[in-house]
């Protein structure tokens, strides 16, 4: 039995929350030794009160980035929780990579804009990528949950006696390129409009957006759950965690978020990965992985469930899902020109300076102007996240 030191990179946040619960959960496997903030020192000096031990960083201010990256290469610390919303955890990510740390990512934008350079960098160094999202981290569960007939073994423990020292990218295509995996399905809420007419979409005002049916999540978040670009995030952070086409991974409408994504094979035979809506599952499956741990959290009682409703997204009311599936299956420099114009436009969203719909509509534009540059490198990416970010803003104000 091992524990895991955990530097928190976003701890003020509502995963680190999750996070410092799950510490508190399972002091014998998890010890925070690191946390950051953007702003909340207030709040980041509770925790850190909390836990005395850690080092502390605040990330505002010109020499941000500088302090995060000094917290995720610490050497005390084996285990990079990203927690940052949007593109500010990127550096950071590939500087603990570099030093040989494993990062469990909860920030999908660093796998939607880099997934290649990610991936290619914890290949090389020999390193763990470890989902926290929840559909990802249920996939995970799902292609970790086959087991090997003929040796009595299961796939898991054999994976617990090699991930000392198996390569991240080996972990991978043992688990995610096998030829019997169909499709991966992530779930989706469908968010508090899913059953709104498309002709009352334009008129949504940001309060309203932001009262998430079944999660409780930060803002940006859950505007993007309204509008499904979350889930199309998570669809290309699939196909980079995942080693699959885009054309493997769907979205299926789940209402009572309690099936949290499945895997489908090809004998059509589907595993699913169900729970009470918690965020501190995913965390501690990540933290504690390959192995499981008891806890203190709330079991799901089946009896009281009554029913769990399946159906289509609504592609054409809610185009996030296709413009995503169109920046995943371009690659190169567009599905960082999608993030950053999203970002740009939900803020203008919750500043109420656009609508509803000039979300996903702004994003479209400005992906419709961009020339993608296949395999760029990072600068390249940060190049094309600056110029989208630029191009939306004119747009919209």
């Amino acid at each position: 039995m091992r524990k895991r030191r955990v530097v928190i990179l976003g701890a003020t946040g509502s995963i680190g929350e999750s996070a410092r619960k799950v510490a508190r959960d399972i002091p014998e496997r998890m010890e925070i030794v690191g946390m950051s903030a953007h702003s909340n020192e207030e709040k980041l000096r509770a925790a850190g009160q909390e836990f005395p031990g850690a080092r502390l960083a605040i990330s505002s201010g010109p020499d941000g980035v500088d302090r995060l990256v000094e917290l995720a290469t610490m050497p005390e610390a084996d285990l990079v929780l990203i927690a940052i919303v949007g593109t500010g955890g990127l550096r950071p990510a590939l500087a603990a990579i570099e030093a040989g740390k494993d990062i469990a990512v909860a920030s999908k934008e660093i796998l939607v804009m880099a997934g290649e350079a990610v991936m290619g960098a914890a290949k090389r160094k020999g390193v763990k990528v470890l989902p926290v999202d929840s559909e990802h981290n249920a996939i995970f569960q799902c292609l970790d949950g086959r087991s090997q007939i003929g040796d009595g073994r299961s796939e898991m423990e054999d994976r617990v006696k090699e991930a000392s020292r198996t390569p991240n990218s080996e972990l991978r295509t043992s688990r995610s390129l096998s030829s019997d995996v169909r499709r991966l399905i992530l779930t989706a809420s469908g968010g508090p409009f899913r059953k709104w007419p498309v002709a009352s979409l334009a008129g949504v005002t940001p309060d309203q957006a932001l009262k998430h049916p079944t999660w409780n999540m930060g803002a940006k978040i859950t505007i993007d759950s309204a509008t499904l670009f979350n889930k199309g995030l998570e669809m290309i952070e699939a196909r980079w965690l995942f080693d699959v086409e885009m054309a493997r991974v769907e979205v299926i409408v789940h209402p009572q978020s309690i099936v949290h994504s499945m895997v489908e094979f090809i004998d059509s035979s589907v595993l699913a990965q169900l729970s009470t809506t918690d965020m501190c599952f995913p965390i501690q499956y990540a933290v504690t992985w390959p192995e499981r741990v008891p806890n203190t959290l709330k079991s799901l009682d089946f009896a009281k469930l009554a029913k769990l409703e399946f159906e289509a997204p609504r592609l054409d009311d809610f185009p996030a899902l296709n413009l995503a599936r169109w920046a995943g299956e371009t690659g190169g420099t567009l599905p960082a020109v999608l993030n950053a114009a999203n970002e740009v436009a939900v803020a203008a969203f919750l500043r109420k300076h656009c609508g509803f719909t000039a979300i996903w509509q702004t994003v479209e534009q400005v992906m419709r102007q961009h020339r993608s540059i296949a395999g760029a490198d990072l600068d390249a990416i940060l190049a094309a996240d600056a110029w989208a970010r630029s191009r939306a803003t004119e747009l919209l104000f």
